[in-house]
This record gives structure tokens, sequence and C-alpha cells, in this order.
């Protein structure tokens, strides 16, 4: 294969793959998560692994203490996170969410899958097999060359559940 190809390849990807993820993942207008700003449901994504520390929070999202404290002002006041004292020391403060931001996540991670089924029910037994073992192939040459995720990684939690 050609560098040309291999570029052209990889264009392909980066073109696709967010149509893709919009078309299975978009949810409907009048869910509640659609409200939240993309830096509020990033947080939220987060904590869905459990609870963390804001300097945790803005070391994994790239972004300031003082940034994540708006964020979780926010998020707090429409009641979807708490700020909830340390088990090991009460000192540290951490965010975790409430029993409505968690009822809000796993009903958007519900929608979503639902979407991804409804998709994958148009392909062949087959097909489908080939496409995830594809997906998890790319996954595993993207974890070879890109930097290491957090073992606390919210994607990873989710796909334990």
């Amino acid at each position: 294969m050609t560098h040309d190809t291999l570029q052209e390849q990889a264009a392909q990807l980066e073109c696709l793959l967010p149509k893709l993820m919009r078309r299975l993942f978009t949810l409907e207008p009048d869910h509640p998560v659609t409200e939240l700003s993309l830096a509020q449901l990033r947080v939220c994504t987060i904590l869905q692994a459990g609870p963390r520390t804001l300097s945790a929070i803005g070391v994994e999202l790239g972004i300031s203490v003082s940034a994540i404290t708006q964020i979780a002002d926010r998020l707090e006041r429409a009641g979807l996170v708490e700020r909830v004292a340390g088990k090991d020391d009460r000192r540290t403060r951490l965010l975790q969410l409430t029993a409505h931001g968690a009822e809000l996540m796993r009903s958007r991670r519900q929608a979503r899958v639902r979407h991804a089924a409804e998709a994958l029910e148009q392909l062949s037994p087959e097909k489908r097999e080939t496409v995830l073992r594809a997906l998890e192939a790319l996954l595993e040459a993207a974890q070879q060359i890109a930097p290491e995720i957090p073992a606390e990684d919210p994607v990873g939690a989710r796909l334990e559940q």
C-alpha cells in the first residue's frame, strides 16, 4: 500500500467517524442531557466512574481548576452533582453525581445503546461481527500510538456495566 493510499484512508476515517458518532449517539432533542454544555457533559461522564477531586477532573479534561469549579457550580445548582467529603481524608472535597445525575447519565447511555442496536439491526449477523471486530482492531492499533488513557477511564467503566 502506498503512503498516498494510507493518507487517503486516514482522511476517509477522519471524515466517517464523526458522522457515525453523530448518527448513532445524538439524542432526541427533548432528552434532558441535551441541555448540558459539552463541558458539563464531559464532567458527568467522568463522574460515572466514581467521585473525583476537582483537580483530578481538571487534569483529565486538560482545563483549569477554576474552570472546573464554575462547571461544578452550575451542575450542582442543576442538582446533577454534589460535593462530598473524601472517605480517607474528610478535608478532601470530592465531586460526585447525585442520584438524579446518575439516572440522567444511565438514561443517556440506554438511548445511545438503543440507537446503536437499531443501526446494527440493519446489518446481517456476519456484517455486525465484522464491523465490531474491525472497530476493536482499530482501537487496539490506536492504543499503540496514542497517549495512555487513565485507568479510571469512564468509557472503560461503562463497558464493564
